[in-house]
């Protein structure tokens, strides 16, 4: 039915949007794109199959363990990879992103080690609590993904917009020398940035383990590049942009999947690319003029 594929398709969306605002806010405050941010939510999904599934500790235990994990990914991922880079003479604009890149790779190849090939199960009796509405059905952990991205954004923007440390994440983010004449300690704000981004994408990670039931080494790669087409559908890094970029791209995924060719569905969020780079290059919430003052 179309209303079931509707669901599923913002239960996808909200995991999209999830990811897309980890990828936003480092982008807002580095300017940079964190090409490691889908290898880190791989790897919060791991630490759901081997709490859940190996040591069958509860649900909460799961997302704990993600977040501790994948923060502590972020802070070694600014620390060294990003933070040498930084501010230093005859860098190239590029050697960040390269430098991602390079982390990207190395927690593959990890996660190959480490758990090996191929598909593992994510198994969680929660995930098969269903309710049914007439001729519906509606799992609740569909429910539980949609609260916990709008709860996210909610959360974030508010953060953002009224606590000291989210105005001076958006300070340093409008101009890192300015920021810190005006006492705003820079290096501490895009650590905690990029420690906040990747804790996101460690509760992604359980999520997406809760809504498929498995995980495998290479679900970050095609994640990260969807997150891409996101944030710039949506605007980059603008959080509600991030959210309905990833609301969008659920839906058109799932409709294409449901009465189209699956074959295509991958390609959907790069012909959304093309399509609003051609059509609106700033993204639906994304300003005409960007400054880089950073």
């Amino acid at each position: 039915m179309l209303l079931e594929q509707i669901i599923n398709g913002i239960t996808l969306g909200s995991i999209y949007a999830i990811v897309a605002l980890g990828f936003t806010l480092v982008f807002g405050v580095l300017g940079i794109l964190n090409m490691a941010h889908g290898e880190i939510f791989m790897i919060g999904a791991f630490i759901g199959v081997l709490v859940t599934s190996v040591l069958g500790l509860p649900l909460w235990v799961a997302f704990l363990s993600a977040v501790i994990v994948t923060a502590i990914l972020g802070y070694l991922l600014e620390r060294i990879a990003l933070r040498p880079l930084r501010g230093k003479q005859g860098v190239s604009h590029l050697a960040p992103l390269i430098s991602t890149i390079g982390v990207s790779i190395l927690l593959e190849n990890l996660s190959h080690h480490l758990f090996g090939a191929g598909n593992h199960p994510f198994r969680h009796s929660f995930a098969q609590i269903q309710i049914q509405v007439g001729s519906i059905t509606i799992y609740l952990v569909q429910i539980l993904i949609f609260a916990i991205s709008i709860t996210l954004m909610v959360v974030l923007s508010y953060w953002l917009a009224k606590t000291k440390a989210g105005k001076a994440l958006r300070a340093t983010a409008e101009n890192l020398e300015t920021a810190s004449l005006l006492g705003v300690n820079t290096k501490r704000t895009i650590t905690t940035t990029v420690i906040l981004a990747s804790a996101l994408g460690g509760i992604a990670g359980i999520l997406v383990g809760m809504a498929f039931n498995s995980v495998n080494p290479q679900m970050g790669l095609s994640m990260g590049l969807k997150g891409l087409a996101i944030i710039i559908l949506g605007g980059m890094g603008n959080v509600k942009g991030a959210m309905v970029g990833g609301l969008l791209l659920g839906l058109s995924e799932t409709m294409i999947v449901a009465y189209g060719d699956s074959g295509y569905r991958d390609a959907v969020a790069f012909i959304a690319i093309i399509f609003i780079l051609l059509i609106r290059p700033q993204g639906i919430f994304g300003n005409k003029t960007a400054e880089a003052g950073r």
